[in-house]
């Protein structure tokens, strides 16, 4: 497993005010509405999600530098877990539209929502029991969604990550390094489950015999 740092450069150019997200809103109603995955979540207040999940862009970068760390070629087999409206997957297939793109998320309205380029790309379903057939990927990507689950089914879906990937596998999930950032992850998050410290996971990926390479974004 090697530790990159690909989503942390996104991650870090939004500004965040912590204490608002507690003292502005009640925080339990906004969490049970984003964990609802509908409206809400996506393109409702700010307080409950998103705040309007829009296209601009952003992933374009990420796609890139994708494609080089992981030498993705024509006809590569990729899939991303919890893709949401499909932003990063429109965008690896606009830079090579021979790449095989798949996508898997659990929110009917984020497919109902997704990007036309690559709706029909999209499956609903959970990172527990992934629809397709072992070693069937060059790449199986994650990316700020794994943290969301329980830890039972967090420890199922990295050994499906691992069962469908025959190649490279790059998770992205939300950790602290101390208790600054653990209270700011614990402040700002709407939808984690497992609320786990870097030793934490490094634990979990060992036990689990997570192939993949990894990276942990942090709330500074």
């Amino acid at each position: 497993m090697i530790p990159k740092h690909i989503v942390t450069k996104l991650h870090t150019t939004t500004t965040r005010d912590y204490l608002a997200r507690v003292n502005n809103t009640d925080k339990a109603t906004a969490a049970e509405k984003a964990m609802q995955w509908g409206y809400d979540y996506w393109d409702g207040s700010r307080d409950t999600g998103y705040g309007g999940y829009r296209y601009d862009g952003r992933w374009a970068p990420i796609a890139e530098e994708l494609i080089s760390t992981y030498n993705l070629t024509n006809g590569s087999k990729i899939l991303d877990v919890g893709c949401g409206k499909g932003f990063l997957l429109h965008e690896l297939k606009t830079i090579n539209a021979e790449f095989d793109v798949h996508g898997l998320d659990i929110s009917s309205y984020a497919i109902d929502n997704s990007m036309e380029t690559i709706k029909h790309a999209i499956k609903r379903g959970s990172a527990p029991k992934l629809p397709w057939e072992a070693d069937y990927f060059d790449l199986v990507i994650s990316i700020n969604t794994l943290h969301n689950l329980a830890l039972p089914d967090l420890w199922k879906a990295l050994k499906e990550i691992n069962r469908v990937g025959k190649k490279d596998k790059y998770i992205c999930v939300e950790s602290y390094r101390n208790e600054r950032e653990k209270v700011n992850l614990l402040y700002w998050q709407l939808t984690c489950k497992s609320f786990l410290g870097v030793g934490d996971w490094d634990f979990v990926f060992k036990e689990t015999e997570y192939e993949g390479d990894y990276e942990f974004i942090y709330f500074e």
